[in-house]
């Protein structure tokens, strides 16, 4: 009798920084859809977030390597990094086994928060990266549904039952990266909403490095 393939969750973004938030989503998309391993991918450039100068990708390792200590499950993947200019989902999802040299038939589950359901038809091949990886949607949003009901006709009937399987309740956490980096660039001590924001270690690394201090008013 064959072994059940693994199941890996895709976990990509910006981690800049990594927070609090982004290890809760790991928890609850490795629970609700038994995942053996989840991949965290830190994005070198997004293709909806140009604008935006992001901290050094090593450094977007580093803290994240702090801040998934004590998880035997979870590992970091630098791909989109080494691979350099935009990031394209599809060519991490069609990568990645190689790279984490896993075995054939590796299920990727790919995690999408809902903030990004509006404009996942502008994504580069689409179609077939929901036919490649099940997606998780994270659900924090008010009106979820109601945004993926909007994607008819834009999407695959496919690929809107696949988006809708995937759904996973998360609440959503009481700050924003936005306003973290905010701090973060402003020194001295957090506000009393954030300090609980970052993973334990990491914001001693980001003080350390001063990551944010001249380059954070920039980043918005």
């Amino acid at each position: 009798m064959s072994e059940a393939p693994l199941r890996l969750g895709l976990f990509g973004g910006s981690f800049d920084p990594v927070h609090n938030g982004h290890l809760h989503v790991a928890r609850a998309a490795g629970e609700a859809f038994d995942l053996d391993r989840i991949a965290f991918v830190p994005a070198a450039r997004s293709p909806f977030k140009l604008g935006r100068v992001l901290a050094p990708g090593e450094d977007r390792l580093a803290m994240l390597e702090i801040a998934i200590r004590g998880e035997p499950a979870w590992t970091i993947s630098d791909i989109e990094l080494r691979r350099g200019g935009t990031s394209y989902t599809v060519d991490t999802v069609r990568e990645l086994p190689g790279a984490l040299s896993l075995p054939g038939g590796v299920r990727i589950h790919l995690l999408i928060g809902d903030d990004n359901l509006e404009g996942l038809p502008l994504w580069i091949e689409v179609e077939e990266l929901l036919r490649l990886a099940r997606p998780v949607v994270v659900r924090r949003l008010p009106g979820t549904r109601r945004i993926l009901e909007g994607l008819r006709g834009r999407l695959s009937e496919a690929a809107l039952a696949r988006l809708a399987e995937g759904f996973l309740e998360v609440p959503p956490v009481p700050w924003e990266s936005t306003e973290l980096r905010r701090a973060l660039a402003a020194g001295g001590d957090l506000p009393r909403g954030l300090r609980d924001a970052l993973p334990e270690g990491v914001l001693e690394y980001i003080r350390r490095r001063g990551i944010y201090l001249s380059e954070g008013p920039a980043r918005e």
